[in-house]
């Protein structure tokens, strides 16, 4: 705290003179201001993918998430002990061995890697989760449990394909493998919503609800709910409509412009 003198006469009077107490200047937080930077590199990343084609978010997408899977694959590759050195490249006698033994023999080949193996299985299964989820999402403009599963069977499938698990008929092994993962990823998704509350008349706001996912904008969904912005008023949406339910200018402009470039949206004018 800064003391600060007021009063008249000799400096060395203390008399009508007193003493006020000002608050000190403390530095801004660097790591909210680090968190504030993220958040809006982060929206403006959201604002310019959403702008994109479906191919080129698929893509871009696609790419972030396998080299996310990679780098946790390689991790995980080198925390653990690399067994497929252990395991010879065919097994002795291979032309006779049965086939549900080469089957579970090829499974621990593609489980047993080191990190480059891993790091190769997990970029399949991230990078192409996320690439089907994105498509799906923009196809249906909602996030479910079918698109879910979606995106689920389809990185099963590839990552079959991929680390040559299974028996010797890849087509079967990936279709299995795909289901398997299908209903995995499906079973996590309606446990998830089990605990998600429940609100009423979703039914009304999934347009508007995918929109302000792929702007990332979710937290003003309650906004759009509670100006009753259900999504046959999305294309009628004004720039006064958005202010009225409390919406700051920034993520205005962008559900506007989202408006804006979108066709069905924009024909509903």
């Amino acid at each position: 705290m800064a003391m600060v003198g007021h009063g008249s006469g000799s400096a060395g009077s203390a008399s009508g003179q007193s003493l006020v107490m000002a608050p000190a200047a403390y530095p801004p937080n660097p790591i909210v201001q680090v968190q504030a930077r993220l958040k809006e590199l982060e929206t403006g990343f959201r604002s310019w993918l959403a702008k994109q084609s479906i191919a080129v978010e698929a893509a871009v997408v696609t790419a972030t998430n396998a080299a996310q899977g990679a780098a946790i694959g390689g991790l995980l590759g080198t925390l653990s002990p690399d067994l497929s050195s252990a395991l010879p490249a065919t097994p002795p006698n291979a032309a006779g061995i049965n086939p549900d033994a080469m089957a579970s023999f090829k499974n621990a080949q593609a489980l047993a890697g080191g990190p480059m193996v891993q790091a190769r299985n997990f970029a399949v299964m991230a990078g192409a989760n996320a690439g089907i989820s994105a498509i799906m999402k923009r196809i249906r403009g909602v996030e479910d449990v079918q698109s879910s599963m979606v995106a689920a069977f389809g990185s099963g499938a590839l990552f079959s394909l991929v680390s040559g698990m299974g028996g010797p008929n890849q087509a079967v092994n990936a279709v299995t493998s795909g289901i398997f993962f299908a209903l995995f990823q499906g079973g996590l998704f309606m446990v998830g919503q089990k605990f998600t509350p429940k609100t009423t008349n979703d039914v009304n706001y999934l347009r508007a609800r995918g929109m302000l996912t792929i702007l990332g904008l979710q937290n003003y969904e309650k906004n759009f709910k509670k100006g009753l912005l259900s999504d046959n008023t999305l294309p009628l949406l004004t720039d006064s409509a958005l202010r009225d339910v409390n919406i700051p200018p920034g993520p205005r402009l962008l559900i506007l412009d989202h408006i804006q470039r979108d066709p069905e949206l924009k024909k509903g004018r």
